[in-house]
């Protein structure tokens, strides 16, 4: 049957908590309220009481095969080169969906050629993540309107067997699929400019969705600002203050634990930075670059033989080749010009506040 909605306790302090989000515009007029109580019809694998409800399902509407346009063309108007975008690269099609469009809709459902996505984005713990949509049959993602740790959770919309995914868990926790990984999609966060400089050809989200939204703002006032401490949900903890705590910082999970990369960290290395890594399971290079705003994590082995990367005269360069490479693990010239490295997909950039919450054994790196 379809997965029901629990019943939930309200309370003041939660109700005063989600007023300021109200004000903001993003949300619905329904209370928060905590939850869920027990109910029979829904299993979950995740403390159910830090499930918050923050409004109806669907009150914050997912897109699916939004219109998408070249730079300049109408619609795209709304886009400033210092915006920041998802970059995914679908069948070889780069499409970058923006922020600005992020903030209203949180979670934007592709079908390329051969492959069928959803893109999210959680604005409340700044979380870009893109998945495979295979694992629920190719079904659409929508809202659910729940909190998990100030985070999205997502439902599946496949009828009679719905189930919640909280974004930065990766999987389902809740419902008939609990327990079923979702298989993550490569994609980088950077600007929009950053994104034009790798991918002239791209396709944007246009403005043109149906929804009456001010795509020019951001709905949330000075809550991404990277020192405001303020959360508009609680995530039962401290924040770990070890980092500013709305700073963007690129992580590579594993298990609870994994590595986290922090911006301003990776900044102080320079306009360009290359940072080798590793978990439990696999080891990985860092590639930064701070004009494109971004960084992602890559698998340091081509053609099945180690690489090694370096910064020499301001760019990205391999000792076995000294080719050139970009950001996106793409080598721009030399030998290997074209040839691309295979990106740790499970990485994904989250504000810093959030990833002690999920992954508590996360070691923090530093440049010293």
């Amino acid at each position: 049957m379809t997965l029901s909605r629990p019943n939930f306790r309200k309370t003041p302090t939660a109700a005063a908590i989600f007023a300021g989000a109200l004000v903001l515009g993003a949300c619905s007029d329904d209370l928060v309220s905590f939850g869920p109580e027990d109910d029979p019809e829904i299993q979950c694998s995740i403390d159910s009481s830090k499930i918050l409800s923050g409004q109806r399902k669907d009150g914050i509407p997912a897109l699916t095969n939004p219109e998408l346009a070249s730079e300049g063309a109408p619609g795209t108007e709304y886009l400033l080169d210092t915006d920041r975008v998802i970059g995914i690269v679908l069948d070889g099609e780069p499409i970058a969906i923006p922020l600005n469009i992020m903030w209203w809709h949180e979670i934007v459902n592709l079908d390329g050629a051969q492959s069928s996505v959803a893109v999210s984005h959680c604005p409340l713990t700044g979380s870009s993540l893109a998945f495979d949509r295979g694992n629920v049959g190719d079904s659409e993602f929508g809202v659910s309107g729940l909190l998990f740790q100030t985070n999205l959770i997502m439902y599946d919309r496949s009828g009679d067997n719905e189930s919640l995914w909280p974004q930065m868990l990766r999987g389902a926790r809740c419902g008939p699929s609990d327990g079923t990984p979702l298989p993550m999609v490569s994609i980088v966060e950077v600007t929009w400019a950053g994104w034009k400089w790798l991918h002239p050809d791209t396709k944007v989200v246009t403005s043109n969705t149906d929804y009456t939204r001010d795509y020019r703002s951001y709905p949330y006032g000075f809550y991404d600002r990277t020192s405001n401490n303020d959360l508009l949900f609680p995530i039962g903890q401290t924040i770990d203050s070890r980092r500013e705590p709305k700073e963007r910082v690129l992580g590579v999970p594993d298990g609870t634990g994994g590595m986290a990369f922090p911006f301003g960290a990776l900044a102080d290395l320079g306009d360009v930075a290359v940072v080798e890594g590793e978990t439990s399971t696999e080891r990985f290079v860092i590639l930064w670059e701070a004009e494109r705003q971004g960084a992602m994590a890559y698998r340091p082995v081509l053609d099945g033989a180690p690489i090694t990367m370096q910064v020499v005269n301001g760019q990205i360069t391999d000792v076995e080749t000294g080719s050139v490479w970009r950001m996106d693990g793409v080598a721009t010239n030399g030998p290997l010009d074209g040839r691309a490295l295979e990106p740790v997909a499970d990485a994904f950039v989250a504000f810093w506040f959030a990833w002690p919450a999920f992954y508590p054994d996360l070691e923090l790196w530093s440049a010293s």
